[in-house]
């Protein structure tokens, strides 16, 4: 049994080494439950080791400390956001469509990823201290309002969208909306005795996020366009 063991030991360890970068997005994702669930201080690096069959000097080795794990999986976590919203294509949308359409996927990214709504909130309580390191993360939020200034951009032009927001103001509403969503679902449902996780609730709540955005961003005289359903 003891030679059976140490043969699978040794062929993980064989696995790790031929595929370090697997490796560590193994680590970065255990992390991130980690980091989530307890928060920088309470993580404890041998219980990620001992999750991602790893050893804690493979870890240091990969990412220096804790602080440097608890960076990469920070800006792993924006990472993803980003890279789903990439991939809504909405350059040729109209932007009417184009901003619903980010903001569904903002509010079902934020519902589908607890991870990252917790991981922010940490951050925040260390007053951005750690992302702010970070020219990774300051790259991929300047794609995200690229993004939003575009759609707004080609809205203004088409006359639908008012003139004179801000984009980085724009979605700060946007995130504000889907984030509280996921931030302060637990404290809401208790205080209020209503299951704000429901499907129905979270339906309602998806929808009210998406006509908000849209009635405050576009002119009055074009909200005939949106669609009533």
């Amino acid at each position: 049994m003891a030679a059976e063991s140490r043969r699978g030991g040794d062929s993980d360890t064989l696995k790790r080494q031929q595929d370090p970068e697997g490796t560590k997005r193994d680590i970065i994702e255990t992390a991130s439950r980690e980091f989530a669930l307890n928060g920088l201080a309470g993580a404890r690096i041998d219980e990620i080791a001992a999750r991602t069959r790893s050893s804690k000097r493979m870890i240091y080795y990969y990412f220096g400390d804790k602080e440097g794990l608890y960076l990469k999986a920070l800006e792993n976590a924006y990472r993803r956001v980003r890279e789903g919203e990439a991939q809504l294509d909405t350059k040729g949308m109209p932007p009417i469509e184009a901003l619903k359409r980010l903001v569904e996927f903002t509010f079902d990214h934020h519902h589908q990823h607890e991870e990252f709504i917790r991981m922010v909130m940490i951050e925040n309580i260390h007053h951005g201290a750690y992302l702010e390191r970070s020219e990774v993360i300051r790259d991929l939020n300047v794609t995200a309002i690229d993004n939003i200034a575009a759609i707004y951009g080609r809205g203004v032009e088409e006359g639908v969208f008012r003139t004179g927001l801000d984009a980085v103001e724009l979605h700060w509403q946007v995130s504000a909306l889907c984030f509280f969503n996921v931030s302060n679902r637990a404290t809401f449902s208790k205080i209020f005795g209503r299951d704000f996780g429901s499907e129905e609730a979270l339906d309602r709540l998806r929808r009210n996020a998406v006509d908000m955005v849209l009635r405050f961003v576009i002119k009055p005289e074009a909200i005939s366009l949106l669609d009533p359903a």
